[in-house]
């Protein structure tokens, strides 16, 4: 590569950097968000209960779990949408492995990903429409028995535990 391209391609970043809109790329994890109750129980009346942090802008949800080195096991982020929508997440820098809750509307578990590959950029998909996306330390849903059809109750549902 010559001197060249090298100063076209500094200008180029120092260009984007100045402009509004452009954040630089993210290279830690955000400041914790804040925390809600969550409950889902299961189909046997089992109810496990959760604090999670809400990530509700598009740049929470952006970042998300991103360089977290660890998610408790009574902790999570919950990803909402707003209105049911497809949900297509992946890990790219993130260091932690996850299992990923897709919740329709109605509070209801979609589908279940389970054990998700650290820093993989391949995405899971809810395949069909959902409200939330909830991600839990990897291994919580099969700990917990967690299935499709289990309800999740939480304020953004209508049915706050």
């Amino acid at each position: 590569m010559n001197r060249r391209s090298l100063l076209a391609g500094a200008a180029l970043l120092a260009a984007q950097l100045a402009l509004p809109g452009i954040a630089p790329a993210q290279t830690g994890p955000q400041p914790k968000l804040p925390e809600e109750p969550l409950v889902i129980v299961t189909r046997d009346g089992v109810r496990h209960k959760f604090k999670v942090e809400m990530a509700l802008t598009p740049e929470q949800q952006t970042v998300g779990l991103m360089f977290r080195p660890s998610v408790g096991p009574d902790e999570g982020m919950l990803f909402d949408w707003g209105v049911p929508r497809e949900s297509a997440m992946w890990m790219r820098n993130t260091i932690a492995p996850l299992d990923m809750v897709f919740i329709a509307a109605d509070g209801r578990i979609h589908r279940i990903a389970e054990r998700t590959v650290p820093q993989s950029l391949a995405t899971i998909e809810s395949r069909g429409p959902v409200r939330a996306t909830l991600e839990l330390a990897a291994g919580t849903a099969e700990r917990l028995g967690l299935r499709v059809g289990d309800q999740v109750q939480q304020r953004i549902f209508g049915n706050a535990p």
